[in-house]
């Protein structure tokens, strides 16, 4: 039986492809050029899972206006009955938190677990709370798995190693093979959502962009020219 790849929201294709909410059409073209390259499957680190979801972001963001990418402000909590709608940010999902809301003339503060989901429910004086997660740039929640873009140092794309990706959830260390430098996404086992209930803990998906340059550190350029000095 083949599986089907849930519809990506525009948040998410915005994500996967690394654009902002108000790119235009030459941008989106650029970026979708740069994510199907790294993914295709013809290529020795590429994946055709992957190269499905560029394809579809890619489609998706073509057929929605620009005026649509961009997302009015988030509203904390729309009541509806009984039940209350709650927009939480992907950090707090990760880690737990406090929110406090103004329902009916009261005010009800929500001490929240770590590992919410999207949909999970939160029952607070008599008060249905449904979670559901705010839209942010370059960062998106599928399932139990966070993927994140990250800003890393243009030579770590080039040669692998340990870095501190720059994400819009802070940084986070990984180390990068060459293989994963060259596909542009490392895969971080056990490092997205942490489990909760019937949950397991979900893996982190960093999409690795390139930081801009910040200048020769004064040992590099030393070591560079004593090795020019050595050679002469």
């Amino acid at each position: 039986m083949t599986t089907r790849t849930p519809a990506l929201t525009l948040s998410a294709a915005r994500a996967l492809l690394g654009v902002a909410s108000n790119a235009d059409e030459r941008e989106l073209r650029t970026a979708y050029r740069e994510a199907a390259k790294r993914a295709h499957p013809d290529r020795p680190t590429g994946d055709a899972a992957l190269f499905r979801d560029v394809l579809a972001a890619y489609r998706l963001l073509q057929d929605t206006p620009v005026a649509q990418h961009n997302f009015p402000p988030a509203v904390q909590a729309v009541p509806l009955a009984d039940r209350v709608f709650l927009e939480i940010d992907i950090a707090t999902a990760v880690a737990g938190g406090a929110e406090e809301l103004a329902i009916d003339g009261r005010r009800l503060r929500l001490k929240l677990p770590a590992g919410l989901r999207e949909g999970d429910k939160v029952r607070v004086e008599g008060v249905m709370f449904e979670v559901r997660f705010r839209a942010q740039d370059g960062a998106l929640v599928r399932g139990d798995d966070i993927w994140l873009t990250g800003k890393v140092d243009p030579r770590v794309l080039a040669e692998g190693g340990r870095v501190d990706a720059d994400t819009p959830l802070g940084p986070r260390p990984a180390w990068i093979s060459t293989k994963a430098a060259a596909r542009g996404l490392v895969r971080l086992p056990g490092q997205g959502l942490p489990a909760r209930a019937s949950h397991k803990a979900g893996d982190l998906f960093l999409r690795l962009e390139a930081a801009e340059a910040c200048g020769e550190s004064p040992a590099r350029s030393l070591l560079k020219r004593f090795a020019a000095a050595w050679a002469a």
